[in-house]
């Protein structure tokens, strides 16, 4: 799973870029010779990513953007088989996408597994019946974005700071319940992984007390917005990909792990099954996975994320470098946790927690 990227808005009158800036090149779809069609986020559709590939291997990429794996798999029932050769999709879809059938298996010697960040290799996602269906191409986190400008940042180290006053009415909280539930159980020391029923009043309290102190719940956009304003100091969800992508004409926006942790989410690169061109297919995502399109990807111009490569680092400068966190991936990562997976009905129960909390 992965922050939610709205499409086709901007900062236009700041001046500033923002995390869905970027066109679409999509223009139809039907193969042509030396060209493979690919569904895709927005920041695969950054220029500077798709054009160094299209020009080394003399092919055309069409590319269509989407939101969300619902919105992927509507495209797909209304296309022909053979349409699209290239998905992007959150990672923890890829099973239920290669046990339908609509995924094509990829020679292991192809990716570069041992180059993967270990943590976001994620084989139990990418791996079934010892076969790789995809590979983690980008990750991030849901943590604390804030402007360093107007906060105390030893304070931003403490998750519980959210909600114990110091910072009322300054606050944006991403609206999302999944990953908010999940840090305000980790704040409260709880593991993603073990949440159960019994663990719901005592994240309910927490949670109430953070929408005392905070100004607003709401979606990625106006959250950056928000905080690039000043409107709020402090936007509790956030993390590299919303303030990375502003990180040169603001670079009083930052963000943290706190010692608590922060949520990994990632996004994949896939083939589809009745892909027309295999072959550029996986050049594609051979691409993507190198340090160079890693690196272009990682820094396109509607979010910025982590690369999932670790040799990445020689194709960043120290600005990117900086605003990634670069260095310190092998301290976050070893201090973050997944998406609270659960039942379909605990997951009510939270929706159901999340929705008294707003109406509140």
């Amino acid at each position: 799973m992965k922050p939610q990227f709205p499409v086709k808005k901007t900062l236009a009158s700041l001046g500033i870029p923002l995390l869905a800036t970027a066109s679409l090149f999509y223009h139809g779809a039907g193969v042509a010779a030396g060209s493979i069609n690919a569904l895709v986020w927005c920041d695969h559709t950054d220029p500077g990513f798709i054009q160094p590939f299209e020009e080394a291997n003399d092919v055309k990429v069409n590319l269509k953007e989407f939101e969300g794996t619902g919105a992927a798999l509507s495209i797909l029932e209304q296309s022909r088989p053979g349409d699209w050769d290239v998905l992007i999709i959150d990672g923890v879809d890829v099973p239920a996408l290669a046990k339908d059938g609509l995924l094509a298996s990829v020679p292991e010697d192809a990716l570069p597994i041992a180059d993967i960040w270990p943590e976001v290799l994620l084989e139990q996602n990418h791996k079934i019946d010892g076969k790789w269906y995809g590979m983690t191409e980008l990750f991030g986190y849901n943590t604390i974005a804030y402007n360093k400008d107007k906060v105390d940042a030893a304070d931003m180290l403490d998750m519980t700071s959210m909600w114990s006053g110091k910072y009322k009415d300054r606050i944006a909280v991403y609206d999302w319940h999944t990953p908010m539930i999940g840090l305000v159980a980790m704040g409260l020391g709880k593991k993603t992984a073990e949440l159960t029923e019994a663990d719901l009043p005592e994240i309910k309290e927490a949670l109430f007390k953070l929408k005392d102190n905070a100004s607003q719940f709401t979606d990625v956009v106006a959250s950056q917005t928000a905080l690039a304003t000043g409107e709020v100091d402090i936007l509790f969800g956030g993390g590299e990909w919303l303030t990375g992508v502003l990180s040169q004409e603001m670079p009083n926006l930052d963000w943290v792990l706190p010692k608590q942790g922060g949520l990994m989410w990632s996004q994949s690169v896939t083939m589809l099954a009745d892909a027309k061109n295999p072959d550029m297919a996986l050049k594609f995502m051979q691409y993507i996975l190198s340090p160079e399109g890693q690196a272009a990807l990682a820094t396109s111009s509607c979010y910025w994320a982590m690369p999932a490569n670790m040799k990445t680092g020689s194709a960043l400068n120290d600005q990117q470098k900086g605003a990634l966190r670069w260095d310190q991936q092998k301290e976050y990562l070893g201090n973050a946790q997944l998406y609270p997976s659960v039942s379909p009905e605990l997951n009510e129960k939270m929706e159901d927690l999340w929705t008294e909390m707003l109406q509140q």
